[in-house]
């Protein structure tokens, strides 16, 4: 698989790394002071292009792959108000994009937990659910994409629930983000129930940068040869 990294930050050299390791080919790497390079005759070079770069070029980044005919895996976080536009310039364009708010197959797996264990306390209106999600002190944005995606799936699920904030709060209507940012830790993610009785916790913790390089090539091998919009539970059948 011939790839283009759009993006060649920590996360665009440990996809580099697995990619070179399993026999794919990174032919084109655009990093930050490499933006000349990327243009749709240079991206064409790839099957695949994987996208993890900033908030603000995003966007600009994934229509330019679509513009060329070119499956765009997108890993960037903090532009989904416009993920909306971004499914219609793909179907327009007849092209193929898949975003996740985060790659890796145990993340994924913690998602599928998360909604069940939502379902199983919607009933239970005397335990108050949280989120905390720790991370490190380079991510620009926060709440983590993660930590939106759980969130979401809880306020799915627990009507009393309306609205999630990036703080602590004591509104029952309000689903409360706490966001720390500390050193080098790559991801912890935790939802706590509380009740005047017990606490019940899952939390899923990333060890290294792995699991999300790993993930991403998974996904961009599964949409290389079909068309149309998808997610990693499209990859991984959950």
């Amino acid at each position: 698989m011939k790839i283009a990294l759009i993006g060649y930050g920590k996360m665009g050299k440990a996809i580099e790394e697995i990619a070179t390791a399993q026999g794919d080919e990174v032919v084109l790497k655009i990093s930050s002071s490499g933006k000349n390079l990327f243009s749709i005759k240079n991206i064409q070079q790839a099957e695949i292009a994987i996208e993890f770069t900033k908030p603000e070029s995003a966007v600009e980044n994934i229509k330019m792959c679509l513009d060329a005919n070119v499956p765009v895996v997108c890993g960037t976080t903090g532009w989904l108000k416009q993920f909306d536009e971004i499914k219609d310039y793909c179907n327009q364009k007849k092209g193929t994009f898949l975003y996740a708010s985060n790659f890796s197959v145990g993340v994924n797996l913690f998602f599928a937990l998360n909604k069940y264990l939502a379902s199983l306390m919607s009933e239970h209106a005397e335990y108050n659910v949280s989120i905390e999600e720790v991370h490190h002190t380079q991510k620009k944005d926060a709440p983590s994409g993660t930590a939106i995606t759980l969130a979401e799936q809880i306020l799915e699920k627990i009507k009393i629930k309306t609205s999630w904030v990036n703080n602590e709060t004591d509104k029952q209507s309000e689903l409360g983000i706490i966001s720390k940012r500390t050193g080098e830790v790559p991801g912890i993610h935790t939802i706590k129930y509380n009740s005047p009785t017990d606490v019940i916790e899952i939390t899923h913790s990333a060890l290294n940068r792995k699991g999300f390089a790993s993930g991403a090539l998974l996904a961009a091998k599964f949409i290389v040869d079909k068309k149309g919009i998808f997610t990693m539970q499209d990859v991984l059948g959950l």
